[in-house]
């Protein structure tokens, strides 16, 4: 039976598709444009519905019995979220993998978490069997900074100085397809971490050390943050983002002991360090 992947064209969905794919497993992927479509891997069906239409979404569902779930980041997060549980539990799938973030109720106030907890609740009533992953911040994220990085000598993300577990998207995909795939996981939330906490100084020494000479730390201004990135990113994403980085400066998000036990446990494996994702992206992208 076929797994629906919403969201399968973003950072973990399409690396979540790939790897079902590349096991032999039947995956579709639902993008709202069909142009996108051309362009998924080999293997991997493509649909088009919109969550932000619950009527397109029957024909997504047809002979699914998994679905992962990535919902949009943005104000209508929520609704889009709910929509596709209804639509899980009318097509009655025998699985859903949900992706929230690390330490979910604790940064609840920010608009992006918060969003995701009225989809947990309606998962969790839906009477379908569910496993929550719940990744840190990604690796990935800073490939977005390559041009900060390699010309300017900067790591512009503002991390703070207390740490975040951060965790590699391929990582988040491996404990995805294990949850889709494999039993015992049922009614289970699972913390995806690193093995290391990362400050926003340590990362800049990171990326010194991979490239040979100096990278800065752009600092914990979030003003000059918000000026710097308001002319790429639209205001309500600047304004949430922004609430997300002031809680990570103040208070971190580090994992436990408890959550880096759970996320190799799951992974079957230490998960992949900071470090080495940096050696390789410094040796791709020079």
């Amino acid at each position: 039976m076929t797994t629906l992947v919403i969201g399968g064209t973003g950072t973990v969905g399409s690396t979540v598709a790939r790897d079902l794919a590349t096991a032999g497993r039947p995956v579709r992927v639902m993008t709202r444009s069909p142009d996108k479509i051309a362009s998924l891997p080999e293997g991997v069906e493509g649909v088009v519905g919109d969550l932000d239409r619950p009527d397109t979404l029957g024909p997504a569902f047809v002979g699914v019995s998994a679905l992962f779930l990535v919902t949009p980041l943005g104000a209508a997060e929520t609704t889009a979220g709910l929509a596709a549980v209804e639509a899980a539990r009318t097509a009655k799938v025998e699985r859903i993998v949900y992706m929230t973030v690390h330490k979910l109720t604790a940064g609840a106030h920010i608009p992006h978490f918060g969003a995701k907890l009225p989809v947990v609740e309606a998962i969790e009533r839906s009477g379908l069997p569910f496993t929550v992953i719940a990744p840190n911040n990604f690796f990935q994220n800073d490939l977005w900074l390559k041009d900060a990085i390699l010309q300017f000598g900067v790591y512009p993300q503002p991390l703070g100085d207390v740490g975040l577990s951060r965790i590699d998207v391929r990582d988040i995909a491996a404990a995805s397809v294990t949850a889709l795939t494999e039993p015992g996981h049922d009614g289970k939330t699972y913390p995806l971490v690193g093995p290391e906490a990362w400050n926003g100084p340590e990362t800049a020494e990171a990326w010194s050390r991979a490239l040979g000479r100096t990278i800065r730390y752009g600092g914990n201004d979030l003003d000059a943050w918000s000026a710097q990135v308001s002319a790429m990113m639209p205001p309500w994403l600047v304004h949430d983002l922004r609430i997300m980085y002031q809680w990570q400066q103040e208070e971190g998000q580090i994992a436990t002991p408890d959550d880096l036990a759970a996320c190799t446990a799951i992974l079957k494996r230490q998960p992949r360090s900071y470090e080495d994702f940096v050696a390789e992206t410094v040796k791709a992208w020079t």
